[in-house]
């Protein structure tokens, strides 16, 4: 199994979450995160003082699939979230030695 974490711009939540439903792909976890990168953060004007904003906002969404479906998954990340200018964000992808659902108790593929 594989944890594939997508960390990019906010606004392509709706069409990421589209194009994983077409895979297949229904659960998932998103969380608002702030960060920096090449980006280096912008210039904003603020009651006529500017200032630099170094920590822009992201969101981190989080899948676990199996491996079969992974570079499914890692592909209709990539080609959603990519603008082509920086920002765009990054995709990690991690192994998962076990996984569990509490309520059931069912384990790896059938709990996810």
């Amino acid at each position: 199994m594989k944890q594939i974490e997508c960390v990019t711009r906010a606004l392509k939540l709706a069409q990421i979450k589209d194009a994983l439903n077409e895979i297949g792909v229904a659960g998932m976890t998103v969380t608002d995160v702030r960060g920096c990168g090449q980006q280096k953060g912008r210039q904003e004007l603020y009651r006529g003082n500017e200032y630099t904003v170094s920590l822009l906002p992201k969101i981190k969404i989080t899948v676990v699939v199996p491996d079969d479906l992974a570079q499914k998954v890692i592909e209709s990340m990539l080609s959603t979230a990519r603008t082509g200018e920086i920002g765009d964000g990054k995709i990690f992808v991690s192994s998962l030695d076990r996984v569990i659902r509490i309520r059931t108790g069912e384990e790896n593929d059938e709990a996810i």
